[in-house]
């Protein structure tokens, strides 16, 4: 059992659902991140996502491309990833969102290894495919990660039962067709998504794509496991007029989701 697999225990037992919060490995700096995670475990998420920085990332909105794009040029790869994800992993369950080029550039095996040593419970693959993933899953079990894959509304019911039966950890349930962004409202398909996904597994369901406030937190934590935001830390930093205020920004929306996570029920 991963230390993700016992955060959604936890937080089943007092009911309500868990804040997980994303940041790219080498935004807004190397250090950065690092005060950024600090950041994140002060406002009180659960669990923390760590992206791995992508040239051609098709899921992502603007901001987390324009995120991406400042962690690539500040030289971020495998090894910056990993430290992200070890201090992370220190204080709160981790994982890391990535696309499968990184994974298969670094070596299946070695990749979900990797993630172990470092005190990671899993990884988001958001491009990869259950038919594509013999070796992956393969790589999973024998380092005793969650291969945690990702539905969409789009997802048709006999799909759903195929790709949640691959996943462990959750399942991570994209709101509504389209790429990632803080939205003014979260897609009212999230919860019917989360309900089909209900009849394929017993996992925890997570949303993602879209939350940005404490109303908006408190209403998907109200149908679904875990709510995952990204794109609202990255522009509360980007927004800011200095690294300093911009830790403080993350850190109150950190506490005002995390109110909301437990508002939900």
């Amino acid at each position: 059992m991963t230390a993700l697999d016992q955060l959604f225990e936890k937080v089943r037992a007092e009911n309500r659902a868990a804040l997980i919060a994303y940041i790219p490995a080498g935004f807004p700096s190397q250090a950065g991140c690092h005060r950024v995670i600090a950041a994140f475990i002060a406002g009180g998420v659960d669990a923390i996502e760590i992206g791995y920085p992508y040239s051609d990332p098709v899921m992502d909105g603007p901001t987390i491309q324009a995120a991406a794009v400042t962690a690539l040029d500040n030289g971020t790869g495998a090894e910056e990833v990993l430290e992200a994800l070890k201090i992370a992993s220190a204080s709160v369950p981790a994982v890391v969102m990535t696309y499968w080029n990184p994974i298969e550039r670094f070596g299946v095996d070695k990749f979900a290894a990797a993630i172990a040593a470092n005190g990671g419970s899993g990884v988001i693959t958001p491009d990869l495919t259950i038919e594509e993933s013999v070796g992956w899953i393969g790589a999973t079990q024998t380092s005793s990660i969650n291969p945690i894959y990702v539905v969409a509304p789009s997802t048709k019911d006999a799909r759903l039962a195929q790709v949640t039966s691959k996943c462990g950890g959750f399942v991570y349930a994209a709101s509504l067709m389209g790429v990632t962004g803080a939205r003014a409202s979260v897609s009212s398909g999230a919860g019917d998504l989360v309900a089909r996904v209900r009849k394929t597994t017993d996992l925890p369901i997570a949303v993602g794509l879209g939350v940005s406030t404490r109303e908006q937190a408190k209403g998907v934590a109200a149908y679904a496991d875990g709510v995952i935001v990204g794109s609202a830390f990255i522009k509360a930093i980007q927004d800011a007029p200095n690294e300093e205020e911009g830790l403080k920004a993350v850190t109150e929306l950190a506490r005002e989701l995390a109110k909301g996570v437990r508002e939900g029920r």
